[in-house]
């Protein structure tokens, strides 16, 4: 009998722990899915290419205003995107252009993997984002990146405003969650490695 409720209260703690697990997974599935980064890669790690990197992304910033004004949802926000490439390439090689730099700038709206990622005093988890890319030249410098929806790149922005509670205490608030994020990771790896 002792064994049968030991089993029993076992199979209890599991299933609360899973509930708890997938009501995590499901917040971070949805992080992912609701968000816009912008990412720009300098074209090698050489100081003056690190330089030229930031040129670029104060440009973008700049005129970000311009660029992006009126875009309420994500959707709206990934729409201007994709018609505005051309544009935002043009103020990225411009700007280098200004300062002596011909590297050719490469501009896409893709789906990539970001490793976790702090920013100000938000972190963002691992995982695969839509990004607006930006490439300097071939691109294998350290990146710069933000969050343009969500639009948390500006200094006034504040998650609060743009995500549920637990999401927001998943971004400023890592630390409490990392046994939950390493279960999703083995739970993740598990799934992929049966799939």
């Amino acid at each position: 009998m002792k064994k049968l409720q030991a089993a029993a209260a076992i199979g209890l703690i599991l299933a609360i722990a899973w509930g708890n697990f997938a009501s995590f997974q499901e917040h971070l599935q949805n992080l992912h899915s609701d968000v816009l980064r912008l990412h720009i890669l300098a074209n090698s790690d050489t100081p003056a290419d690190q330089e030229r990197k930031l040129l670029v992304r104060d440009e973008l910033l700049r005129h970000s205003e311009e660029l992006f004004s009126g875009c309420d949802t994500l959707a709206e926000m990934k729409q201007r995107a994709l018609e505005k490439q051309e544009t935002i390439r043009l103020l990225a090689q411009d700007v280098l252009k200004k300062h002596g730099c011909t590297d050719k700038v490469t501009v896409q709206l893709v789906q990539m993997d970001f490793d976790e990622r702090q920013y100000d005093e938000i972190t963002m988890p691992a995982g695969a984002y839509d990004a607006l890319r930006i490439l300097i030249g071939k691109g294998e410098g350290h990146n710069w990146w933000c969050v343009m929806y969500p639009p948390l790149c500006l200094p006034a922005a504040s998650a609060d405003a743009y995500f549920d509670e637990e999401t927001s205490a998943i971004l400023t608030q890592p630390e409490q969650f990392e046994v939950k994020f390493k279960c999703v990771e083995l739970l993740q790896s598990l799934h992929d490695a049966v799939s």
